[in-house]
């Protein structure tokens, strides 16, 4: 499994920068490889991904979540495998420091070989700049969800 670790500062608030990753679906505009996302219900999302031509589909459930501060998830199923965690620390009033810590498990050989020549550690620091330049040219978020998922909840509580 390999770790790849990203941080970027960008110039709104943290509720904004939080609010904006909570809303999932969102993701194919600066995700690169990443199709579509479906929120399934508050802890699950589906996902397609299309890498060097390559379609793939899973799974993944939110196992801790808390307003302006962290994401943490993992998949459940399907053929990619991984773990991760999105953190919010507020910089000032204005300014957001994002984190983005994941491990990932390469499924195929093209997946392997991307791996050892770093494809995956750069698709990552390109999809959060490209998350800085989509929040920051928005403005503001464009949904929100503000619940609380603690691991071992089968549910979300809303705040």
């Amino acid at each position: 499994m390999s770790t790849v670790k990203e941080t970027v500062e960008v110039d709104v608030p943290v509720h904004t920068a939080y609010n904006q990753w909570t809303q999932f679906e969102s993701f194919p505009h600066f995700m690169d490889g990443v199709e579509e996302i479906r929120q399934l219900d508050d802890r699950h999302n589906h996902w397609v991904t299309k890498v060097s031509g390559v379609t793939r589909e899973f799974d993944t459930e939110i196992v801790d979540q808390l307003p302006d501060e962290r994401i943490t998830w993992r998949t459940t199923s399907g053929d990619t495998h991984q773990r991760g965690s999105v953190r919010f620390e507020r910089v000032d009033d204005s300014h957001t420091r994002v984190e983005l810590v994941m491990d990932i498990e390469p499924s195929g050989m093209a997946e392997k070989a991307g791996d050892l020549l770093g494809v995956m550690d750069r698709r990552v620091k390109g999809d959060m700049k490209r998350f800085k330049k989509y929040i920051e040219e928005r403005g503001g978020e464009s949904g929100a969800w503000r619940g609380r998922i603690t691991p071992g909840d089968t549910g979300g509580t809303p705040l």
